[in-house]
């Protein structure tokens, strides 16, 4: 290659493209730099995006033909145990109408495809199926560009920014971003599951195009820290289910047989009833929150997207945030540019943009949920089971009075958690989002 970019992009994911899109519009010669086959053909994720991140890149994205599987209109949260569960949901007009694509589902590898297309058009390079090694760096440390694996693979640059995801081969190499621990990572399968348009439509009860996504806690990990997901697509349904990989490790569950489990839980297993699988992926998730956080901006360099660790993992937002961070990345890198000045303090620019924005904003208020969920096993394993028992009891008709049901749910409190216990549960979870 040995050729020479204003700008060399690693990863083209969310916050890359978003970034090549905003430098290729200011005239800058960007090259972005994939080690998949195509932009989309290693990402994966739930399969959610969020309108307004995307507009702010690409302000006619729906006529540029943004590949939308389906409208979100209904949000719900399930808290299951082993049995049975909880659900709530919010469905809105509004969403369908004067807030249409607030959030809608998308297949990664197509949407990925189509979003690195645009930067294309706009004037960046793509070049994909080739792997970044290594970092050159000048005599002061200062980044001057990157090492491919291919033949003469030297790119040089005058800023590299590094967005390849939060597994990047680069990190441990290079150091510019500590060794990550497994317990900051969740380790997520996914399936999609083919069926008619027309029988999600009549099961989640949405019309054509609108969809519903649901989010769930409970027994369905195993007693570990994790999530699980159903998103509805144009023909497919999503079910995810993942955990934290230091508990996957200590536990020696199988993430695949979490997922079959999941499928079979009876409020799932109609939903995704004669489905065909078409296909199975797995996903690193940055789950560590706030305080993992890498520095943003070095010597000749940026972090944005998951390689920065920006994953807010209540509201259960990433790729909003990836496209917000490349877009303020390529800000800071265009004012950088045009003052002939890379440094580190020139570039930090973009970290004062990033503390003033939503994205470390949420992340700071959110700084102690990833900690919250990872050493309350309880919210996995006893509440779900005490949530079903104190439902089912007060749902059962059986000339029982309710006070006296109401005695029985309190003995089980006390048996499966104990008050005081359940008083500082719910203390330090007000304490971790408040």
């Amino acid at each position: 290659m040995n050729e020479s970019y204003d700008v060399v992009i690693v990863g083209a994911g969310p916050a890359g493209i978003s970034a090549a899109c905003i430098l290729a519009d200011a005239g800058i010669k960007t090259m972005v730099i994939e080690r998949g086959e195509y932009a989309g053909s290693k990402n994966t994720s739930g399969g959610v995006l969020y309108g307004y991140n995307l507009a702010q890149i690409l302000p006619d994205f729906v006529a540029r033909g943004c590949p939308i599987e389906r409208n979100i209109v209904e949000s719900r949260i399930w808290y299951l145990s082993k049995e049975a569960g909880l659900s709530i949901g919010y469905r809105d007009s509004i969403f369908a109408n004067e807030r249409k694509n607030n959030v809608f589902t998308v297949g990664r590898a197509k949407f990925d495809r189509w979003f690195a297309e645009q930067a294309k058009k706009k004037g960046a390079l793509i070049v994909a199926s080739t792997v970044v090694v290594d970092l050159l760096k000048d005599a002061s440390g200062k980044v001057t560009g990157v090492v491919t694996n291919r033949q003469d693979g030297e790119v040089q640059a005058k800023v590299v920014l590094l967005a390849d995801g939060v597994n990047s081969p680069l990190a441990a190499k290079t150091g510019f971003r500590p060794e990550l621990k497994p317990e900051h990572v969740a380790l997520a399968v996914k399936e999609t599951i083919e069926l008619p348009s027309e029988v999600i439509e009549q099961r989640f009860g949405v019309s054509a195009a609108d969809g519903v996504t649901t989010e769930v806690l409970g027994e369905v990990t195993g007693g570990m820290d994790g999530v699980s997901i159903i998103y509805t697509n144009k023909n497919s349904i999503s079910i995810s289910v993942g955990a934290n990989l230091a508990q996957f490790a200590k536990t020696k569950m199988k993430p695949y047989e979490m997922l079959e489990a999941y499928k079979l839980h009876p409020m799932v297993a109609p939903l995704i009833a004669g489905g065909k699988p078409i296909e199975y992926t797995a996903h690193w998730l940055a789950e560590g929150g706030f305080y993992t956080i890498p520095q943003l901006a070095g010597n000749g360099y940026l972090i944005a997207g998951d390689s920065a660790m920006l994953f807010n993992a209540l509201h259960r937002e990433g790729s909003n945030l990836a496209m917000a961070s490349g877009k303020m990345a390529a800000e800071a890198i265009i004012a950088a540019l045009k003052k002939n000045d890379v440094s580190k303090q020139s570039l930090s620019s973009y970290s004062k943009a990033m503390s003033e924005s939503f994205v470390l904003k949420d992340m700071n208020k959110y700084r102690g949920f990833p900690g919250f969920l990872y050493n309350t096993h309880q919210l996995f394993d006893e509440l779900p089971h005490v949530a079903q028992f104190a439902a089912r009891e007060m749902l059962t008709v059986d000339g029982v009075t309710k006070k006296h049901k109401q005695k029985l749910i309190m003995d089980e409190v006390k048996k499966k958690i104990g008050l005081l216990n359940l008083a500082k549960i719910a203390w330090r979870g007000w304490r971790s989002v408040k």
